[in-house]
């Protein structure tokens, strides 16, 4: 289900050529040349190799937000994730990034957000092979329902923006880890403070309003967790060509998703207005002192 080979098996013709399937735009019909469909444009083994294993049909089926496996394999580049360790997974949303800690790095996991029911989570965990890696649990993530320094790391992806930017928040999430232990997260960025702008700028407005606010900086990170000397960042960065990977992955589930144009559309709009001049993903890592 998730292996290039089963991907070329249902998406290509016996020779390799592409295949599009009914209904969908291919780049020809976008871009004037080479028939490749939307789905295949998102197997980028060059930029992402582990991700590019994992059907996109799967993937976009499982979609909350921009594609949530391109951000954690970049991420997961700055950590040391070891077989059997046991990791948090905090706002796992459908379970996507559950299922690529488990697979790709032997992980125990447990996929803990608020609005996925943990059993159709663990339904995902089961059809992926994971179950008995990937534990679901319902929680709100200021108030976990775990012992302390019970994880050996903790990840975040496309979800720290809702409840990490407090200042008493990095304090209270890292009483779960372990002495040593890891804390990484991916959050949409921007490329300058809000603050320092004097306002949003109206393109963002117009499509996510006052969240924006919350799309810090990778350097206001940096600050943020170093300063309480709780932890030792060990990077802080703006993933490259973000936007880029956002917009692709944006007019995929346009073409593929149910009511994907409508719900993308202002989305698409919005990071082609921006062209990467403000909008970005940080990519954040840190140590338990």
């Amino acid at each position: 289900m998730f292996r290039v080979a089963e991907l070329s098996r249902l998406r290509m013709g016996g020779d390799g050529s592409s295949e599009a399937k009914p209904g969908c735009a291919s780049s020809a019909d976008r871009l004037g040349f080479v028939l490749v469909t939307a789905l295949n444009d998102l197997v980028r083994p060059d930029r992402y190799p582990r991700s590019s294993r994992y059907d996109p049909d799967w993937l976009i089926n499982l979609a909350m937000g921009p594609n949530p496996l391109w951000m954690l394999e970049d991420l997961a580049e700055d950590l040391d994730l070891r077989p059997g360790m046991r990791i948090l997974d905090l706002g796992s949303g459908k379970g996507a990034t559950s299922v690529f800690l488990a697979r790709e790095y032997g992980a125990r996991v447990v996929a803990a957000d608020l609005w996925i029911a943990p059993e159709d989570a663990a339904a995902v965990f089961a059809d992926a092979e994971v179950g008995d890696q990937v534990e679901a649990v319902r929680a709100e993530a200021h108030a976990l329902p775990f012992e302390e320094e019970s994880f050996d790391a903790i990840v975040s992806v496309d979800a720290f923006e809702y409840f990490g930017t407090a200042d008493n928040y990095l304090p209270y999430l890292v009483r779960f880890l372990r002495p040593g232990g890891q804390l990484a997260m991916a959050t949409p960025a921007m490329t300058r403070e809000v603050r320092e702008l004097g306002a949003i700028p109206p393109h963002i407005k117009d499509v996510v309003g006052w969240e924006a606010i919350a799309w810090h900086t990778a350097e206001w990170w940096r600050f943020q967790w170093a300063i309480t000397e709780l932890v030792e960042v060990t990077s802080a960065r703006l993933q490259q060509g973000a936007w880029q990977d956002w917009l692709l992955w944006t007019q995929a589930c346009a073409e593929h998703q149910p009511d994907g144009r409508s719900v993308n559309q202002p989305v698409i709009d919005m990071l082609t207005a921006d062209g990467g001049e403000f909008l970005s993903f940080a990519l954040v890592t840190a140590r338990k002192n």
